[in-house]
């Protein structure tokens, strides 16, 4: 049979002169699909700038309510194990010992841009790894989009909804669900939570004169807690900044 003749790829040639079968791009080439004109897009950051100065509050596409519902999605897929439903920083992985995750409504980032959490979630964060690869450029400025919602929702007013709309409290709206009435009272860390130095908080427990925190005497639920037997509500709840479970935005 003919031997075709052909260039391997990474296989050396004498047909050029540098013995490479495999050519070098022409300077400045771009890939089909990926000439990202729109820097800010697909970096969260003005053009030529760095973080947190190219940061702007802002997002390259309307907001519509499906971009909202595909970040709901996406957010209750990949971020509530850390930030909770509610993105309170109380996910269930931190009830089981992990570091509390960031609390999207306290003030240090209730004041911080859009673009931040884009570039957040693009780069990764302390101990928060990136999810560029789970989550496409799109989909993590849906995620972002959903976030500020998540902070609107928990500062709400009946002021703030449209004519007409319908108010229950959220006792009602417990009830409705098969929960106690008390299932939105005030709910504190678990026993398990560290904190950034990594020394273990105790909810309610006396702080020493040092600064330290003194042993608690555990009683047989508190120690199950600590083993990981228990849990400090029912399976999927989640609480607020302040530590009240609040409900959560849905869509149909």
């Amino acid at each position: 049979m003919h031997n075709q003749p052909k260039f391997i790829p990474q296989r050396s040639t004498t047909f050029f002169a540098d013995g490479r079968s495999s050519r070098p791009q022409i300077e400045h080439t771009v890939a089909r699909g990926q000439l990202r004109e729109n820097a800010y897009y697909y970096t969260g950051l003005l053009p030529g700038t760095t973080s947190p100065e190219g940061e702007r509050d802002q997002l390259p596409f309307p907001v519509t309510m499906q971009v909202l519902a595909r970040g709901q999605e996406r957010f209750n897929v990949y971020c509530t194990p850390c930030h909770s439903r509610v993105g309170n920083g109380n996910g269930m992985i931190v009830q089981r010992g992990y570091k509390p995750a960031g609390n999207f409504h306290d003030a240090k980032r209730l004041h911080q841009p859009l673009s931040h959490y884009f570039y957040v979630m693009t780069n990764g964060y302390g101990a928060m790894p990136d999810y560029s690869a789970q989550l496409t450029p799109a989909d993590r400025w849906a995620v972002a989009a959903y976030i500020r919602a998540l902070q609107l929702s928990q500062g709400a007013t009946e002021g703030d909804a449209a004519a007409g709309a319908k108010f229950q409290s959220l006792p009602d709206v417990a009830e409705q669900l098969g929960y106690p009435r008390n299932f939105a009272d005030s709910w504190d860390l678990p026993l398990t939570a560290v904190s950034g130095d990594g020394t273990v908080k105790v909810a309610g427990a006396p702080q020493a004169a040092n600064g330290t925190q003194p042993e608690p005497d555990m009683n047989s639920k508190d120690r199950g807690m600590i083993n990981g037997t228990s849990s400090t509500g029912p399976s999927g709840t989640a609480a607020d900044a302040g530590g009240s479970r609040r409900a959560v935005p849905h869509t149909p």
